[in-house]
């Protein structure tokens, strides 16, 4: 009887951490010259262009034009064996950049101040790490590029252009960056980010600069949480974050604009909650309040868009591998949800098990701060090498995984 063909090791961490390292120095470059050339939601082409070029030299199969400018690059194994995909946004900011560094945003009005730009040469790095083992691995990855997550539009479009039909993923994965020490990270078993309501109030009539200052202060003051400001808000934030039932453990915040509007004024309002049942009452809050002022109306912009929550398993799995990988102490698991900000991920995670985690980009001992979305954020770069030997190590141990 012939003997079957022995099974080559799957690669081990140390192994995919100098192949890492051997790719930094282009990562890194790959990077900057990102966030040079920032490109808001929905014009992503220079960006695309330089993905889709390094994953096609690294030997995988690319389509672009998904959903807009997303591209999707599939790295396939010799044999059979499960699909799991990689996601990463490629968007900036519609902001200016405080110039600190040699790399600022050469763009008005545009800014890598999320992280997107780490998060795409996480991905590049993790995609050509995997492409150099892919004798080894058991099964197939599918990289997943996503434009205009900013808006919360890129996700929808991608999904509507097939991407998740067409791939067929078991599970789906990223990264994203987070206020933590480099060598760091952070799970969210069952929470995530909330979601989003917008909605309008038209107020006329000769007293509508009073009504509308009114209800512009009845939706401010529905949050129960403010954004933090210093360091010492920060490290309060992490630790309202990492306790069980805590102050985060439901959360609104919301914000509002007034301006003239034809007749009157209009606040223009948004708000996000958690979790996502509290959308409802909160509608039936503001109509309350915008009845008491005659003649005003509300307008609501469809359905609240969705939160997104993190599978408690995958994440717990992620936890497991991290922590083998890189200490005890390596990971941090949050029970409540980030409230500052909101990820159209959840869209994915909607159709296909998946999770988030935050990857630490900060380095307090010399004022980095890994906060995205602050007017000075700064990222240190070392966390892409960490990234990338992270995630290849967890995403081919999930192909090793029994379904």
């Amino acid at each position: 009887m012939p003997t079957a063909p022995a099974v080559p090791p799957a690669p081990g961490h140390a192994e995919l951490g100098e192949l890492a390292a051997g790719i930094d120095g282009e990562l890194v470059a790959l990077r900057r010259t990102l966030h040079r050339h920032p490109e808001l939601a929905g014009q992503e082409r220079r960006t695309a262009a330089l993905v889709a070029g390094r994953l096609r030299a690294a030997g995988l199969t690319v389509t672009t034009g998904v959903g807009g400018h997303g591209v999707v690059a599939v790295l396939d194994r010799a044999g059979e064996g499960p699909t799991v995909a990689y996601r990463a946004d490629m968007d900036a900011v519609p902001a200016d950049e405080e110039p600190a560094e040699g790399f600022s945003s050469r763009v008005p009005g545009a800014a890598h101040l999320c992280g997107h730009d780490l998060h795409v040469a996480i991905g590049v790095g993790i995609a050509r790490v995997l492409a150099r083992v892919r004798e080894r691995l058991g099964g197939r990855v599918v990289f997943v590029f996503q434009p205009a997550e900013e808006t919360l539009a890129g996700a929808r479009a991608m999904i509507e252009d097939g991407v998740l039909d067409r791939t067929r993923p078991r599970e789906i994965h990223a990264l994203h960056c987070g206020p933590l020490p480099v060598g760091a990270f952070a799970v969210m078993p069952g929470f995530g980010h909330p979601g989003l309501d917008r909605f309008t109030i038209d107020v006329p009539g000769p007293g509508a600069e009073a009504g509308g200052r009114r209800l512009r202060a009845m939706v401010d003051g529905l949050s129960t949480t403010t954004p933090p400001r210093t360091p010492e808000d920060r490290a309060r934030l992490v630790e309202d974050l990492t306790t069980p039932d805590g102050p985060l453990a439901r959360f609104v915040l919301a914000g509002s604009s007034l301006a003239p509007a034809p007749g009157g004024v209009r606040v223009s309002a948004w708000l996000r909650a958690w979790p996502d049942s509290r959308y409802s009452g909160i509608r039936d809050a503001v109509r309350r309040a915008v009845e008491s002022a005659p003649g005003a109306r509300v307008t609501f912009a469809g359905e609240p868009f969705p939160s997104m929550v993190c599978s408690p398993e995958l994440s717990e799995a992620a936890a497991a591998h991290l922590r083998e990988a890189y200490g005890p102490d390596a990971v941090t698991v949050l029970h409540a949800s980030f409230p500052f900000a909101g990820e159209d991920f959840g869209l994915f995670l909607r159709r296909v098990p998946g999770a988030m985690y935050f990857l630490g980009v900060a380095d307090p001992a010399s004022g980095v701060n890994g906060a995205p979305h602050a007017p000075d954020f700064v990222a240190d770069e070392r966390a892409i090498r960490v990234g990338v030997q992270a995630m290849a190590g967890f995403l081919s141990s999930r192909l090793a995984a029994q379904p």
